[in-house]
């Protein structure tokens, strides 16, 4: 789509951050010109000395809302979201918004606090099998101990804490900063919190499954008055049916959540479909060892399919096994940090 530049002003520094573009209700912005996030100027890159103040296409519809139709899209057809209500994707805006599939009509609320966007949004009888892996998550006991205890714990498996683990996403994100980030399984919001304050991003999208986790990321928002206008926004989604277009995404987090899933395949997948040419998958998990698997070494892991389905067991792998699932769901550039059971991982879409 053609835009043309409605006004500009001096050079920025380029030594002063400051995000490509903002996707709701201030203007884009940008330090160089040329680092603009693709979709701006329908996906043309500009080269000039001066920073934008503001971009509108040549139909009339502000910018912004291009780039949240182009974002959000319906888990069933992959189509965009038409949305009623305000624009922006900031919790109080997406609030007061509904939303509805352009193809096969099925509405999406967020009357819950959260935006729901599963396959089964709306259904009132019916229900089905979840491992319990899944469940226990969904759990408001759960929920509600996981800032509160439970996650200290894992500090005893060699994770590195918070604060340090969101350092190092943080080194291996540099390359996406201003981007769009989805913070995915983000439970409590624990880390979805920590990358709106550091203003790296144009938005960020706190993604969870369970209900409760949700609830419990919202009220850890409220807390902090200057995250409810910030782009933030909590949205209920099946991690293998990513409600988001196919190269929309800059930036996929998953915080100690890949051994979580029903099928690590099918959501490493679909977080590389929805990441762009360029764009980073930066995960943490827990490595398999002898203390949480007993099909930790080379000659068992071939009985760990037939007993982990019977126990419901988390999906422990090797590094080696994590790099192979990469690059067979067509990611590069396979990096990673160990310490004990603690992986950190970063891999990118070519």
């Amino acid at each position: 789509m053609a835009c043309r530049i409605i006004a500009s002003c001096a050079t920025l520094p380029s030594s002063r951050l400051i995000p490509p573009f903002t996707l709701f209700d201030r203007p884009v912005r940008s330090s160089l010109a040329a680092n603009l996030h693709p979709w701006i100027l329908g996906r043309r890159r500009f080269t000039t000395n001066a920073a934008l103040v503001a971009v509108e296409s040549e139909s009339g519809v502000p910018e912004n809302e291009v780039l949240e139709q182009k974002l959000l899209c319906c888990p069933i057809c992959y189509e965009p979201l038409i949305r009623k209500g305000p624009s922006g994707l900031n919790l109080l805006a997406v609030y007061r918004s509904g939303f509805r599939c352009q193809k096969c009509n099925k509405s999406f609320t967020s009357k819950d606090g959260y935006l729901d966007l599963t396959v089964t949004s709306g259904t009132a009888a019916y229900n089905e099998f979840r491992p319990a892996r899944t469940e226990l998550f969904r759990s408001p006991l759960v929920s509600f101990l996981y800032e509160r205890g439970w996650r200290q714990n894992f500090n005893r498996s060699g994770f590195p804490g918070p604060d340090e683990e969101f350092k190092m996403a943080q080194e291996y994100f540099k390359s996406v900063a201003g981007g769009v980030l989805v913070d995915v399984s983000c439970g409590s919001g624990l880390f979805s919190r920590k990358f709106t304050s550091s203003g790296t991003y144009s938005a960020v999208i706190a993604l969870d499954f369970s209900e409760n986790m949700l609830r419990q990321c919202n009220e850890f928002i409220k807390q902090d008055a200057s995250l409810m206008t910030k782009n933030l926004v909590v949205v209920r989604a099946d991690v293998s049916r990513l409600p988001f277009a196919s190269g929309s995404v800059d930036a996929v987090h998953a915080g100690a959540a890949l051994h979580c899933w029903p099928s690590p395949s099918n959501a490493v997948a679909e977080i590389s479909r929805i990441l762009r040419s360029g764009g980073v998958f930066v995960a943490s998990t827990f490595l398999s060892t002898p203390l949480n698997s007993p099909f930790s070494s080379e000659t068992l892991r071939p009985l760990r399919q037939l007993f982990g389905q019977a126990t419901n067991s988390y999906s422990y792998f090797t590094d080696k096994e994590i790099e192979d699932l990469c690059k067979s769901c067509g990611l590069v550039n396979f990096s990673k940090k160990v310490q004990r059971a603690f992986i950190m991982f970063s891999a990118q879409k070519p």
